[in-house]
């Protein structure tokens, strides 16, 4: 899907990229969502430059995913998609700067670009270089949301390891945390590919021969640093909820090992004694009475279940 946004309009208008197709002096921001192979050429052919493949995207050296080529700036980052599903990834976005424009290539929908074409829209962004500025601010203040949302379920999990009541079960609470330990960790990844890529913006033409956008982008990298540090230390919490709860576990182990320890202890001695003399002797009466077998039934069952009712009463069943 290729879409782009002018001057002057007030929403992103979705053209039909084909041979020929030009995008004109007021357009500002090229946007390509999973475009297909006649949107990239009419792109590549419109603008004088080569889109990466998503191979060349998804490369792990930065020489693949940040560069300058033909007077346009290429730069590749791994960002946040699907945060609220529960299979969130990364995806990496490309975003190119080239003739006062902006070009941005991705194949999954960020929540991120949403909020921000409805700002640029009623901003009226005039060069390519402050959409990508304000969009980097619209993706900065999504992965902060998402960090918010992670240690507010990092302070759950923690309220629910400490003041747990008994016989409760730790699986959901150590299933939540094992979550927002996979989504901090995805988070973070995303900051620091954020913050490659954020270094490297400072050397485009479009924003170094501006000092407002330097000063903004500077800004920027604060905000990436102050997050990665978060993020490292909401990841440090929770690797000490998930020591603090195994060790709780552990405890309460050891407790129950130590009970029936305790149990075949004490009845040790009295099962070797009835177990020796228990049938030599020659005068028991309940072998004469009618309701001795039904008895002896019953008294195995009411020894059977009262175990089982105590080990469920304490939460070990």
């Amino acid at each position: 899907m290729l879409q782009v946004l002018r001057r002057g309009d007030d929403a992103f208008r979705r053209e039909a990229g084909g041979p020929g197709w030009w995008p004109g002096e007021a357009v500002v921001w090229i946007d390509l969502l999973k475009p297909n192979r006649a949107e990239e050429l009419a792109v590549e052919a419109s603008l004088g430059v080569d889109l990466p493949t998503p191979a060349e995207m998804a490369a792990l050296e930065p020489s693949s995913r940040l560069y300058q080529e033909r007077g346009a700036t290429f730069m590749t980052a791994r960002l946040l998609a699907r945060s609220h599903e529960d299979a969130p990834f990364a995806t990496p976005v490309t975003f190119v700067l080239v003739g006062g424009r902006l070009v941005t290539l991705r194949y999954e929908e960020l929540r991120a670009f949403n909020v921000f074409s409805g700002r640029a829209t009623a901003a009226d962004e005039a060069r390519g270089a402050t959409a990508l500025l304000g969009l980097l601010d619209a993706v900065v203040e999504r992965l902060a949301h998402v960090l918010d949302d992670t240690a507010a379920r990092v302070e759950n999990a923690s309220t629910a390891i400490f003041n747990r009541p008994r016989a409760g079960d730790f699986r959901p609470t150590l299933t939540s945390l094992a979550q927002a330990q996979s989504l901090n960790a995805l988070v973070r990844d995303s900051l620091v590919s954020l913050g490659r890529m954020l270094s490297y913006a400072a050397l485009a033409p479009e924003i170094a021969d501006t000092p407002g956008d330097v000063a903004h982008l500077v800004s920027l990298q604060h905000d990436v640093q102050s997050l990665i540090e978060h993020a490292g230390q909401q990841a440090a919490h929770v690797t000490f909820l998930l020591d603090a709860a195994l060790g709780l576990i552990n405890i309460e182990q050891n407790g129950i090992i130590k009970f029936f320890s305790v149990v075949a202890v004490v009845f040790m001695p009295p099962t070797l004694i009835a177990s020796i003399y228990g049938m030599n002797f020659r005068v028991m009466p309940e072998l004469a009475w009618a309701a001795g077998y039904p008895m002896a039934i019953g008294l195995m069952l009411v020894a059977a279940i009262l175990p089982v009712l105590w080990f469920r009463y304490r939460g070990w069943l």
